[in-house]
């Protein structure tokens, strides 16, 4: 079985950069929540887009969730029983971050909705990229999506989640300052990743 490790954090903390360097680097499938399937890119459309109509929180949280089925369905679960490792550019951490914290759903609430689709299998890995909020605004050039444009108090809701998650679940998550050049923070995030994935090489191997 390969090793499944999401990128997580908020908008402009350079994951989605850092998911395609790590996946370069261990010959990892790139994926990404919401958009990773056929049906993934129709519903990112959905939920991302500013020119659509507006989602009720409950109505987005269930979005996602359908979004994360397919994925783990067509994208995460033969990518590993194949024995490749799969770096995956959010997971269902994200949904506990944005529509559990910062919509007010609550956390238990959103996962319950996700475990269907998700099977019992969660990331092996998290690595939460905290970028300071001038940072990370600092690097949004493009037009903002529908969530990128929700407002400070919105990201700093996600932001303390994902804090919350990473306290609560300690040996699932890697957390790494991402306020540097995507370089350095490159070279962090697999200074903290490289040691975990050598010993569960090991480990497999002795199986």
């Amino acid at each position: 079985m390969g090793l499944y490790i999401a990128l997580e954090g908020g908008e402009g903390s350079g994951k989605s950069s850092q998911a395609k360097r790590l996946a370069r680097r261990i010959d990892a499938v790139l994926t990404r929540e919401p958009g990773g399937t056929g049906l993934g890119a129709e519903l990112r459309q959905l939920l991302l887009s500013p020119d659509l109509p507006e989602i009720s929180a409950r109505a987005e949280a269930l979005l996602m969730a359908a979004d994360r089925a397919e994925h783990m369905e067509l994208v995460v679960e033969p990518a590993l029983a194949a024995g490749r490792h799969v770096v995956a550019d959010r997971s269902v951490y994200s949904s506990l971050a944005y529509q559990g914290g910062a919509r007010g759903l609550g956390v238990d609430a959103v996962m319950a909705i996700n475990q269907f689709g998700l099977k019992g299998r969660l990331p092996d890995k998290v690595v939460l990229l905290e970028a300071d909020a001038e940072v990370a605004r600092s690097r949004m050039t493009s037009l903002p999506d529908r969530l990128e444009a929700a407002g400070q108090r919105f990201h700093a809701a996600v932001a303390r989640t994902y804090a919350e998650l990473a306290s609560a679940e300690p040996d699932r998550f890697l957390v790494v300052s991402a306020n540097d050049a995507f370089a350095v923070v490159e070279s962090k995030i697999w200074a903290a990743i490289e040691p975990w994935i050598a010993a569960e090489s090991i480990d497999g191997n002795n199986h």
